[in-house]
């Protein structure tokens, strides 16, 4: 650590793993000089469970129950990218009907994201209100969510090839009477928020990140397009069927907290935008892909011989990846979220990385705290939207 040689009486605290604060165990050492801080270390890890290296000995159904657990508040996000990347390793078609379940889900699951972002955020700068009523509107889409998973957080919903289960009868208008409140809420968040001067004390030129300066460090998602720059995977890469609906990037120019927070609401509404459209527009037909089922398969044992004698465990009938390496990446609420596959004609992939969004934008924390006031932490923490699950994976 940088600690200047002149200066003797500096100094440092331990900010978590224990603090309400810091969004799960992230643990901060802190320089201070006096209410400055003057240099800042994030120590990562305590939440290390071996995601990577359990996927490589697990075929990929096997695998789904566990990725809901590296962003486990915008869980669909995490298994879209695990069948999306073994989909374009073997080039398997997605039904339509599918398709639009799979966007519905996405974007019900970043407004869930958003809303636990703005609770806890408002919360560490003061505010305990919005609090309760993000709560309140989240309660909704979780409801949602088990109506059509079984699951309220854990969904094991997605497929390759498409979903688990069709949506059961009645949940699309109970959707759309979702989407139509909502809109009055994000609209009562923003009375109650977004002109609040206590609020704009706090966040307005805090934590203020240039557009050169964002490209340069690789951040991405809310982070990216608050400093001027309007990049959506999903204009961008338009996977699933997002280029079928009309919604537009929210961008802000500023750079700061206050940006940020901008940006975030306006994707709320642009997601219940998508939500309804969707809605509207979903076709009839099946819901998996079922051919997919059929080939690539590992070979069965034959009767009798060793395999079959000899090895209880009978497993079940799954894919080979192809001999083939492959980027996929989603646009998460909280920015890119990227898996580099290689397949290796195996049921189990033969490297499997993730590319957290959360991971990579915490890198800029220490640059951006540095010569602000120590209540500023949590502010521009608060601001980059973390989440431990996906940062120690």
């Amino acid at each position: 650590m940088n600690v200047p040689a002149t200066r003797k009486d500096l100094m440092i605290v331990n900010m978590g793993p224990h603090h309400p604060s810091m969004h799960g165990v992230l643990r901060l050492i802190v320089t201070l000089d006096g209410e400055d801080v003057i240099d800042c270390e994030p120590i990562l890890g305590y939440l290390h469970r071996g995601m990577e290296k359990i996927a490589e000995n697990r075929t990929i159904i096997q695998y789904l129950p566990y990725v809901t657990r590296w962003d486990y508040l915008a869980t669909m996000f995490t298994e879209a990218i695990t069948v999306n990347g073994p989909e374009q390793l073997g080039n398997i078609q997605v039904p339509k009907r599918a398709s639009y379940i799979r966007v519905i889900m996405l974007e019900l699951s970043r407004i869930a994201s958003h809303l636990l972002w703005l609770g806890p955020f408002m919360a560490d700068i003061g505010a305990q209100t919005p609090f309760f009523y993000i709560f309140r509107e989240r309660e909704f889409i979780y409801d949602l969510f088990e109506a059509a998973t079984g699951m309220r957080m854990m969904h094991n919903f997605f497929r390759i090839g498409g979903v688990a289960a069709d949506l059961p009868h009645g949940w699309i208008d109970k959707c759309f009477d979702f989407c139509n409140y909502f809109f009055t809420r994000v609209v009562e968040y923003q009375k109650l928020i977004t002109r609040n001067p206590i609020f704009l004390e706090r966040v307005e030129g805090v934590g203020v990140v240039g557009g050169e300066e964002v490209i340069n460090w690789g951040l991405s998602g809310p982070m990216l397009r608050a400093s001027g720059i309007q990049w959506d995977l999903r204009q961008v890469d338009n996977y699933e069927c997002y280029e079928e609906f009309d919604w537009e990037v929210q961008w802000q120019k500023e750079g700061d907290s206050l940006a940020r927070y901008l940006v975030r609401i306006g994707e709320m509404m642009e997601s219940i935008k998508i939500i309804q459209q969707a809605l509207e527009g979903i076709p009839g037909g099946p819901y998996e892909n079922l051919e997919i089922r059929c080939f690539g398969r590992e070979k069965e044992p034959e009767w009798n011989d060793f395999e079959y004698r000899f090895i209880g465990k009978k497993p079940s009938p799954t894919f080979e990846l192809p001999k083939q390496e492959l980027y996929v990446r989603v646009e998460a609420p909280k920015g890119e979220l990227g898996i580099f596959l290689i397949g290796d004609q195996n049921g189990f992939p033969w490297r499997w990385k993730i590319r957290p969004p959360g991971f990579i934008n915490l890198q800029i924390l220490p640059q951006l705290v540095k010569r602000m006031k120590l209540a500023d932490i949590m502010t521009i923490l608060g601001s980059i939207d973390i989440i431990m699950g996906e940062v120690d994976r």
